[in-house]
């Protein structure tokens, strides 16, 4: 009673028949599904016995085990030898460190100590080339010569210290230079306007030298 009830999807004469004819055409539709095999296989790798075993790892380890047995018997057994015979000390060495170039080195060496001895020596004997007091004369002489080149007399220098005293000779002739200075300057008057436009000049030099500066 099942065919009456079945609504087919295309118009047909027999309803029993296409019901029969697309229930095999289904049942065989989903054997094939059952049967079919993947494209893609997703089945885990096969695993292997000597890959989880690892017997080579477990030799090893067992020779590993086996020799450190094997040593502690060994220490075993000198530590009870030591024990039972008191022991003894074996391990010292008497040997002399000993070197093929030491002796050319020492020599090298007190023939470099004489040669600094005989080099002291000819510094501490050797005189000086230049003379001390020379040079302390010809600087009073500078001085002396710029005393007199210089326009007015100088008591102190620019360090500070006084010059070497003037004699009166050299005094009276300073004396007569400025007299005479002064009479070729004229009066009192014209070098004072002199002394007044050499230091507006003088002002107006610095003035300008700043503003180049700027």
């Amino acid at each position: 009673m099942q065919h009456q009830a079945y609504q087919p999807v295309l118009p047909c004469v027999n309803k029993y028949l296409q019901y029969r004819w697309d229930k095999n055409c289904y049942e065989m539709h989903r054997s094939k599904v059952k049967s079919a095999k993947p494209t893609i296989n997703t089945t885990p790798p096969k695993t292997y016995n000597h890959l989880l075993v690892k017997l080579k790892k477990r030799q090893l380890e067992e020779e590993r085990v086996s020799r450190i047995r094997r040593e502690n018997h060994m220490l075993l057994d000198k530590m009870s030898h030591i024990t039972h015979t008191g022991g003894g000390v074996d391990c010292r060495n008497d040997y002399i460190k000993k070197s093929l170039g030491s002796e050319k080195r020492q020599l090298e060496l007190l023939h470099i100590t004489k040669e600094n001895r005989g080099l002291l020596q000819r510094l501490s004997t050797c005189g000086p080339r230049y003379s001390v007091q020379a040079w302390h004369e010809q600087w009073l002489h500078n001085l002396q010569l710029r005393e007199t080149i210089g326009r007015y007399p100088r008591l102190h220098t620019a360090q500070g210290y006084s010059l070497p005293p003037i004699s009166a000779d050299r005094l009276g002739k300073v004396e007569n230079k400025k007299t005479a200075r002064n009479k070729h300057e004229g009066p009192a008057d014209t070098r004072n306007e002199r002394k007044e436009c050499d230091e507006k000049t003088k002002s107006e030099h610095k003035v300008t030298s700043s503003e180049d500066e700027y």
